[in-house]
């Protein structure tokens, strides 16, 4: 049998010659990537390269698990992502499902918690299993399983029509303990919806947990992007890196003619983004079809995989999974 060794091919852009292994005498060749990505769309781009287009490649994925803020932590839960908001209603918990189910129709193993204390809307998002969450011998939470991704929240250990009054180290308490005490199965990434804002919550929760990085959403109106500042603004003191800004909402969408209208303004992520050197990572549109998909308990990317915004967001999902990879990897 020939042996695979490493050679130096001309790639494509973001692929390095360190995750590739080849046979010139069968023109065969392999690459593992370190993150999450749509294998099929990174082998046509192979296949359309001048510099790789003559082998026959073999595309694989083994994610590697970045450095976090909290590296003393015994961790299973791979590459933590805290979703942020600097106010509510900005769609931050559509994105985290959303973002959730992308990773894991890319291959890996994802866990979602919900951290938003105050209004947890994943379980209605999502569904609930037709059982309560089980305490196991060990007095661990055994997580639900929806669509093949691992799911905690205080919306499974209340009642939808009550409230919880807690103060600020309560809920602290509280959120820390979800995720410690949540008896995850081995994770390639965890996506943590956090509370809306900056206040004492949210920063010791991004102190606590053991953070790989960051994803800040916001919409395009005036009002969300000021505080979607003071939430880059909270990550950069607490020395957590920022992979960037997602838009959300950004025009709206009529499923009838296709019509699109920036309702609520245009340019503002893009515009946060550049000011404070950070990425925009995705502009999502607000469509009748996701929201639908969301308040049915049927997430569009399950239903309906070929939806265009399904393709968005398993391709704002591959980038996110490879920012991870590279920004941990150039600071390390």
């Amino acid at each position: 049998m020939a042996q695979f060794s490493e050679n130096s091919i001309d790639l494509p852009a973001g692929i390095s010659n360190q995750w590739v292994s080849v046979d010139n005498d069968s023109r065969q060749a392999t690459l593992t990537l370190p993150f999450a990505a749509d294998i099929e769309a990174v082998k046509a781009q192979l296949n359309q390269h001048a510099g790789s287009n003559d082998y026959e490649w073999e595309v694989k994925v083994n994610i590697k698990k970045m450095p976090n803020s909290q590296p003393e932590l015994p961790l299973t839960t791979g590459n933590v992502i805290v979703v942020s908001s600097g106010k509510g209603g900005v769609g931050k918990s559509s994105v985290s499902v959303a973002l959730a189910l992308g990773l894991q129709q890319l291959g890996a193993r994802v866990g979602l918690l919900d951290a938003d204390i105050y209004g947890p809307s994943i379980p209605t998002m999502l569904g609930r299993d037709e059982h309560e969450l089980v305490i196991n011998e060990r007095n661990k939470m055994v997580p639900m399983e929806r669509f093949g991704v691992q799911v905690n929240s205080l919306g499974y250990l209340v009642k939808d029509d009550d409230a919880t009054i807690w103060r600020g180290p309560m809920a602290s308490s509280a959120l820390q303990q979800l995720y410690r005490d949540t008896q995850w199965q081995p994770l390639d990434y965890l996506i943590v919806d956090m509370p809306p804002g900056t206040g004492d919550i949210q920063l010791t929760m991004a102190q606590k947990l053991p953070v790989t990085a960051a994803v800040v959403v916001t919409t395009p109106q005036t009002v969300a992007l000021r505080d979607a500042e003071k939430g880059i603004a909270m990550f950069d003191k607490l020395n957590i890196p920022l992979l960037g800004v997602l838009e959300n909402m950004s025009f709206y969408e009529c499923r009838q003619c296709g019509h699109q209208e920036a309702i609520f303004g245009s340019g503002g992520g893009a515009n946060i983004a550049a000011s404070h050197g950070v990425e925009l990572l995705a502009q999502w549109p607000l469509t009748t079809a996701f929201r639908d998909s969301l308040d049915h308990e049927r997430p569009l990317l399950i239903e309906q995989p070929e939806h265009n915004f399904s393709q968005l967001i398993k391709q704002t999902a591959a980038k996110i999974a490879a920012r991870i990879y590279h920004q941990a990897d150039k600071n390390v």
